[in-house]
This record gives C-alpha cells, structure tokens and sequence, in this order.
C-alpha cells in the first residue's frame, strides 16, 4: 500500500466507548481510501477486531498519566514517527495528547485532537492540563454542545492558526440495524437474562457511575409501580461497575428498598448490544451530567426504539423531542417517571412511527460512513 497519508490515531486503550469506537471506524476507513493506518494503545477489547492486515497495531502505555511514562511515551512517538513516515499524529485523549504535542513538535509533523468530553475542571492546573486537547493545528468537537463548551472556557487558546470544527460521531448503521438479528438469537439472550415477552422491557445502557442516573432511574421506576398499581416492566442496567463496588451496593439496596429486586436485573456486559436493544422496548439514558454526545440515544434510535432521555448535553441534538424519542426534565426523577408511564400505554402504531423516523434520523446526520469521511476530509486538508 502506497500513500502519502499516514494516520497515527493514539488513544489510552481501545475498547467499546465513542472515543474508541470512533477510532477503530477511522483507523479501518483509511485503508479503504489508500491510506496506512496506525493505532497506538495499550491495549482493549476491540483490539482483537481489528484487521491487522489493514491496521498497524502498536502497543504503548499511553494510558498512564505519569509525567515520566508520558515524556518516555513521547520520545518512543518520535521513534515511530520517524520510522513509519507518519503525516498526522491524532490524540484522542488528554494523557497521550502531551506525549503527543511533544513528539509532533519535535517531527514537524500535524497533530489533530478530538475533543470527547467536558473535561470539568476547578483549578488553573486542571484546566492547564485539560488545555492539552487545543493544543493542536486541527481540533475536532464531536458535537455542537462540546464546540460551545470549548468556546465558552477556552476561548483564550482558539486562534484564527487553529481549526475547531464539529464532526458528530457516527454508528455503523449496518450493524445497529433490527433487520438484521435474528429470532432465534433474540430468543437466548431473553432465557440468559431470565427474562420473557410477558412484560415490556426496559433497558439502560452504560457504566455504573453515579453521574449516568441509575439512582435516578430506580427512583423513576418506583414511581412508575405506585402510578400503575402493579410491575408492567422489567427494567435492565447493563454496565460494569468499574471497580466502583460501593456504587453498585447502593444501587442494590436501592431496589430493596423500592421492592423492586424481581423487577430490576443487573447485567455487566453483552458482547451484542444491537440484539440487547433489539429485545427492548423501550431505552432510558438518564445521565445527570451532560453527554458530549450520546451513543445510546443515537444506537437506539437506529435500531427503532423509542429512547428516553434527559434534556442536557449532547441528547439535545441527537433526539428530535416529540418525534424520534422523549426528553425529560434531567435530574428529576418525576420527569422521568411520568415518561415512561406514557411509552408504556403508547400504542404499538405509535411507537413503530417513533422508530422509523428514529433511523432516518441516525441515517442522516450520525451514520459513520459520513464522520469518517469527514475526518478524512479535514485530514487532506491539513496536510494540502
């Protein structure tokens, strides 16, 4: 393979978030586009995916945020810049992004960043450490909500010689599509998770941690029961607790509490997240803080389901309220409540409706092949 573009994508560890997903589309695109693709990682459950006829895997620990493992991960950088004849270095996260810097700097070659997240901060070292990310000749948001986060605390280090930018993120739309699973498959994940079509199925996606919602979530389905008189439901919290064992405890005693133990199902992982929403009826993303940009609603909404989630961040952009799924009130339990009472006596007409146009939406705006091409675009640009 002969090119003159060669993409080095650097991101801590490569497993099944949006930041990480993003990269394998990208690191998988190139080579279709004669470009060589590089990745370096330490490591991740995607990375056993990826073509490596295709795509150059490179194992580095760039993960850490040790400031000697970063200043050597940097000099290792220079190394294979060097050697490979890299064009573009692409960060993809705040840690690797220095190592990064340094190594572009020193090469003279282009750096890219893609800025995934809010990156809170409350002291001038944080945020001088967040600033890594705008520190590039091209910096990507991946939505409108991070762009205007970016403006509104940064502003001081964007500049007429950098590039900001919104690429939206993007699903494969192939794969998150319902036509493709089949009954069968459908039919052992509902005996594995010990559940059947009697009663609707309501699933939540995504890492235990207290800023996702799942206190908020148990605390809407109890109120859900008291509205209905009786469990019309089961409700799915599928995501790993991440070392966060206290967490998951409080959430258990939270369904003690409510009584709802029989109702709610905890499950860390499934290797098939087109099947498990398949098998729903309904999705909640129920974040208390704002997604950057929001792979469940998008994911959802591609598999024609009807999403339910709160009105902050990035779901503002990815969700057409009233038409393709519901927002809610975020960090109001009510609100929340009083949604999925009425997804619940919706008719089946209806939700089909909110469905359909759930996937043109996604088709249109978050379909991968377009972010991809996107990127690629504005690396060509870079490099002209």
């Amino acid at each position: 393979m002969s090119s003159n573009l060669k993409v080095l994508q650097v991101i801590p560890r490569l497993g099944f978030g949006g930041a990480e997903t993003g990269c394998y589309d990208i690191a998988h695109y190139l080579p279709e586009n004669n470009c060589e693709s590089f990745v370096a990682t330490s490591g991740g459950e995607l990375v056993k995916f990826v073509n490596k006829k295709k795509v150059k895997i490179i194992k580095l620990p760039v993960h850490s945020k040790n400031p000697l493992m970063i200043l050597l991960n940097a000099i290792i950088l220079i190394g294979i810049i060097l050697f490979y004849n890299i064009s573009i270095v692409h960060a993809r996260s705040r840690a690797p992004a220095w190592s990064c810097l340094f190594a572009t700097k020193l090469t003279g070659r282009k750096f890219v960043t893609t800025y995934h997240g809010t990156y809170n901060f409350r002291g001038k070292i944080k945020k001088f450490y967040n600033s890594i990310m705008l520190r590039s000749n091209l910096i990507i948001a991946g939505s409108n909500f991070i762009f205007s986060h970016i403006k509104n605390n940064y502003s001081e280090l964007i500049n007429v010689k950098k590039k900001l930018l919104v690429i939206f993120r993007g699903i494969n739309v192939d794969y998150f599509d319902p036509s493709t699973k089949i009954e069968e498959d459908e039919k052992k994940l509902l005996n594995n998770w010990g559940l059947n079509r009697e009663k609707k199925i309501i699933l939540m996606p995504g890492r235990l941690t207290a800023w996702k919602g799942q206190e908020l979530f148990l605390n809407a389905i109890n109120l859900v029961n008291i509205e209905l008189g009786y469990e019309a439901f089961y409700a799915v919290i599928l995501g790993n607790d991440q070392g966060r064992d206290q967490y998951k405890k409080k959430l258990i005693d939270l369904t003690k509490k409510h009584k709802i133990t029989n109702q709610v199902k905890f499950f860390d992982h499934c290797e098939d997240m087109a099947l498990a929403y398949k098998i729903s009826d309904i999705v909640v993303s129920a974040s208390v803080e704002p997604e950057a940009f929001g792979r469940v609603s998008v994911e959802t909404q591609s598999m024609q389901k009807l999403i339910i989630a709160s009105n902050i961040g990035g779901s503002n952009e990815t969700i057409i309220d009233e038409k393709t799924g519901f927002l809610f009130e975020s960090g109001d339990p009510k609100s929340l409540a009083k949604q999925i009472t009425r997804a619940l006596t919706m008719d089946e007409t209806s939700l089909k409706k909110i469905g359909i146009e759930g996937r043109k939406n996604v088709i249109k705006k978050f379909n991968v092949e377009k972010m991809c091409f996107s990127t690629y675009s504005e690396y060509k640009k870079l490099i002209n």
